[in-house]
């Protein structure tokens, strides 16, 4: 587009830019990823003015900046940075050819997305956000790194209260939609599960209908998620681990790092399955990942051999490292909810088993789960009692908002130093350096506003890591 038809969409103004300059490269909101033919957005932030960095951006080679304030620069001077940016998606995503995907649960959401689009990159040009960008920023970003030559989109949406998702699928509506779960995640801003049901089930009433080649993807296996089938006039696909599904997985175990092998069942077709990624739960998201792939034409033994040489992309989502004296880090400190947690939980107390009988104990590194409201204690405290029950040989709480978890188990029965609380990234490192011996695993998970990360990031440097069975240093 030219900048002319980028201002006549955005209703913005020109100002010091010659209108026929054509934007060839995407739109980036920090100035130093442009790239020369891209365009710039100058957003205002809570610490950073975007503006101050106009000139970095047409330095790199952006084009043009959107501003909200002119500058001295080649720009357009529109209202509200994060309207442009919508608008101008919305804009994009009516001119590309390609099949948008669209992922949202309470869980599951990045997994499955980095599932999916390495799957369908099999069959043509794919583009897919960049770790978790399904936001109302995010969103509209990863649909402006689409081009004409892309064949598949796959879009994140996440939603912190109804009418959220439908704001996306406004920007750029799916004729795939693939609903995860509906967990305890944000249950504190949107007050019962039901209303997390509701607003997730936004996704698949923005598809067409079954005759217009709309396809909602549902998990059988989470009673909020079948009855959105009700909700769109879509074709409906379901998977799961029961009998009656479209797309099954069955026979499922998990090796002594907790990576799942399972039969993929589809019509009448049957292949093994062996997983990269560490945690039963993600034989959930393989199967949705399988289920798009199917829809968009890939060959079912294809299918099966794409989940099992799949990847983990994204960092921090159960990333495994192994020190060179035996000690195993699960990092899974992205996010955490309910429902991560306890799917977290017990993959370490799978890796455990395994090691037992060398003498490697387990250690669980937890910090508090956001967003639950008044459930928060409770939630907190059941994942503690959760952890005695597992037999966690160690239960390391970080922060006075984990607390509960370190007093739910204790009440549960670990009375003798089996749990501990610690009150900062600091001490937890501190005290795991001082417990951890050869052959030990680790997980450390809470929400992303802890920072847990840098427990893992931490206690991993501190010997050498060695490569794990995908060959890579310290990612499986």
């Amino acid at each position: 587009m030219t900048l002319a038809e980028i201002a006549e969409a955005l209703g913005g103004r020109l100002h010091a830019a010659d209108p026929d300059a054509l934007v060839t490269r995407p739109l980036e909101f920090d100035s130093r990823h442009c790239e020369p033919g891209g365009l710039f957005l100058a957003l205002t932030g809570e610490h950073v003015d975007g503006h101050d960095f106009v000139d970095t951006a047409i330095a790199n080679g952006a084009v043009a900046a959107i501003v909200t304030r002119e500058v001295d620069a080649a720009c357009i001077v529109v209202a509200d940075g994060l309207a442009a940016l919508a608008t101008l998606a919305t804009v994009v995503s009516r001119r590309l050819q390609a099949r948008i995907v669209g992922i949202t649960g309470s869980s599951g959401k990045t997994s499955t997305k980095d599932l999916v689009a390495q799957l369908l990159s099999r069959l043509g040009p794919t583009v897919a956000p960049p770790g978790s960008f399904n936001n109302e920023l995010g969103h509209p970003y990863t649909v402006l790194l689409a081009d004409e030559q892309t064949r598949f989109l796959v879009l994140e949406n996440s939603a912190r209260g109804i009418g959220h998702i439908r704001y996306l699928t406004g920007i750029a509506r799916p004729g795939i939609a693939v609903e995860l779960n509906v967990g305890s995640a944000h249950l504190g801003e949107f007050g019962s599960r039901q209303a997390i049901a509701q607003a997730k089930g936004e996704l698949v009433e923005a598809l067409p209908a079954a005759a217009d080649g709309g396809v909602a993807i549902l998990n059988a296996d989470d009673p909020f998620v079948a009855a959105m089938a009700e909700r769109t006039a879509a074709r409906v696909v379901t998977y799961g681990e029961s009998n009656d599904v479209d797309v099954r997985a069955d026979h499922v175990v998990l090796d002594d790092l907790g990576r799942a092998a399972f039969m993929l069942n589809y019509a009448q077709q049957s292949a093994p399955v062996v997983l990269r990624l560490v945690g039963g739960h993600h034989v959930g998201n393989a199967l949705a990942a399988a289920a798009v792939a199917l829809e968009c034409g890939m060959p079912f033994p294809a299918v099966a051999e794409a989940l099992s040489e799949a990847r983990a992309i994204s960092r921090w989502r159960m990333e495994l490292t192994e020190r060179d004296d035996g000690v195993l880090i699960i990092n899974d400190a992205y996010n955490a909810n309910p429902e991560s947690m306890r799917a977290a939980l017990k993959a370490l107390a799978s890796v455990a088993r395994a090691r037992r009988a060398t003498g490697g104990r387990s250690f669980a590194v937890l910090g508090p789960m956001a967003e639950l409201g008044a459930d928060g204690p409770a939630e907190h405290d059941a994942i503690g009692r959760l952890a005695v029950r597992l037999d966690v040989s160690q239960l390391i709480a970080v922060g006075e908002q984990a607390r509960p978890i370190q007093h739910g188990a204790a009440l549960e029965g670990s009375w003798d130093g089996e749990s501990r609380w610690v009150p900062d990234v600091a001490a937890a490192i501190a005290l795991l350096r001082e417990l951890l011996r050869p052959g030990d695993v680790v997980l450390v998970k809470a929400s992303r506003a802890a920072s847990l990360e840098r427990v893992a990031l931490a206690i991993a440097e501190d010997a050498t890591g060695l490569p794990t069975s995908d060959g890579e240093e310290g990612t499986a």
